[in-house]
């Protein structure tokens, strides 16, 4: 298939494209400028759109990231470590992003949220049969590192399953 390369548009065009972007999905600054500059034909006209947005506050990272990290947190019910690790890699400031999420996690306790993870993964598994067996339990050990949550909290928790939990290294399965 031979694909075209992007129409170069004008600075209402540019507008459109954002409009019609920003509505499709939530986007950072930087994601968008991104998008922008590649479809500038005046690469200048990319700080005015980005202006024009942010003054009708269609662009707003602080709300990004606050949108984002609670979404992840309730629908994905990652934990915390995971949530910055993925506002970070949608180019949010890392300022915004820490902010974002210490709020957004204020007063979550991470063993219910391990517990509940646990839950979802696990579905249909005698979890205290289940993890008994090493393999098993390193597996349920690495998805909660995966998933954001903390070494210590999430031993505790697999403790309360299986007696060899306390085996698990968690300088082993950092990332």
């Amino acid at each position: 298939m031979n694909k075209h390369p992007p129409r170069l548009l004008d600075a209402e065009g540019l507008w459109s494209f954002a409009l019609k972007v920003l509505g499709m999905r939530a986007l950072t600054v930087s994601e968008l400028r991104e998008k922008l500059r590649r479809r500038a034909q005046e690469p200048a006209d990319v700080a005015g759109v980005l202006d024009k947005l942010r003054e009708y506050g269609y662009l707003n990272d602080d709300q990004f990231a606050e949108s984002f990290a609670t979404a992840r947190r309730e629908n994905q019910g990652f934990g915390k470590r995971r949530v910055l690790q993925d506002l970070k890699q949608r180019k949010v400031a890392s300022k915004v992003a820490e902010q974002a999420v210490a709020q957004t996690f204020e007063g979550v306790d991470e063993t219910v949220m391990i517990e509940q993870f646990l839950a979802r993964k696990f579905r249909g598994k005698n979890l205290k049969e289940y993890l008994q067996e090493q393999k098993h339990l390193a597996a349920a050990f690495r998805r909660l590192q995966y998933a954001g949550f903390g070494a210590g909290p999430s031993i505790q928790v697999l403790k309360r399953y299986a007696a060899q939990a306390e085996e698990l290294d968690p300088e082993e399965h950092t990332e």
